[in-house]
């Protein structure tokens, strides 16, 4: 045949390669933004552990109810305490209950959710049944008995709320792990001779590690949210800690004649909240298959 009549076979196409996760978090803008978000108010926590402006409970009343200015960045507050400091070491607070609230009730809630998925039957019935009375006992209202029972403070916010993590995370790691023992490798591996608890370990656990995280990331924001309403309400940090929700009380004092008072606790706790719900948006993006592709 000669060469007009052959016909032309095009090079076929290398398929190109699959994104890494890497770069499907540079490219998720929420992600993104959460990430920088929350960045900067851990940057800012860590920075107010060798540095703040002024001393955070440092009183100075001729100055006080001050605008900002080149001296107090965001103005001061009734006492003549300067606001910026305050919020500064009030972000070590915030993120302090949000870590250590959540990280414990994610410790107990995974253990007793894993068990229940593990050993089913009256252990489950017993666990789940704990779990709805779990829920009827808020952070607000598990605050105020401790509060009563052992003073407010600090200490008081981090069991509170991390006593109401314990059921959510419950009921998650339980429906994860339900899941995943109804796959088709967990029953070779069954065959295969592992344990009950060598499978949990080996294919339970790092299967519903993707959405614990975002339920964690979550949990946190809520913990902020649980924190500064505790502190507003006189339950969570006392002075001279800077808090967040006991600046909001403060400056509701002082609402019509220092509107700013209010302004910048609000925003700080804005920020945070809006950069980590953000981020587990973005997780649960970036970590679940099914959703991979939006």
């Amino acid at each position: 045949m000669s060469p007009q009549g052959q016909a032309h076979i095009a090079p076929s196409a290398t398929p190109p390669l699959p994104a890494t996760l890497g770069q499907r978090a540079l490219r998720h803008r929420s992600f993104m933004l959460g990430a920088v978000l929350v960045a900067l108010v851990a940057g800012v926590a860590l920075l107010s552990l060798v540095w703040q402006p002024y001393p955070p409970a440092e009183l100075d009343i001729p100055n006080k109810l001050q605008g900002p200015s080149s001296l107090h960045w965001l103005g001061t507050d009734s006492l003549g305490r300067d606001i910026a400091s305050q919020l500064m070491v009030g972000a070590q607070s915030a993120l302090m209950v949000g870590l250590l609230a959540v990280g414990w009730g994610l410790v107990l809630g995974l253990a007793l959710g894993l068990l229940a998925a593990a050993r089913r039957g009256w252990v489950d019935e017993v666990l789940m049944r704990a779990v709805d009375f779990g829920f009827a006992f808020p952070a607000l209202l598990t605050a105020i008995l401790l509060a009563a029972a052992q003073g407010p403070g600090l200490a008081t916010s981090i069991i509170a709320i991390g006593l109401f993590n314990i059921p959510v995370f419950m009921r998650v790691t339980r429906a994860a792990a339900l899941n995943v023992w109804a796959r088709d490798y967990i029953l070779a591996a069954r065959l295969s001779g592992l344990g009950t608890w060598a499978i949990t370990r080996s294919h339970v656990l790092p299967n519903i590690a993707a959405p614990l995280i975002v339920q964690a990331t979550i949990q946190c924001a809520l913990a902020i949210l649980a924190e500064a309403a505790l502190a507003f309400l006189g339950l969570g940090t006392q002075a001279p800690q800077p808090s967040w929700g006991r600046m909001l009380a403060d400056a509701q004092l002082q609402l019509f004649n220092a509107p700013l008072l209010a302004l910048w606790p609000g925003l700080a706790i804005a920020t945070t909240v809006l950069g980590l719900n953000l981020l587990g948006d973005g997780l649960r993006d970036l970590l679940d298959p099914k959703l991979r592709h939006r």
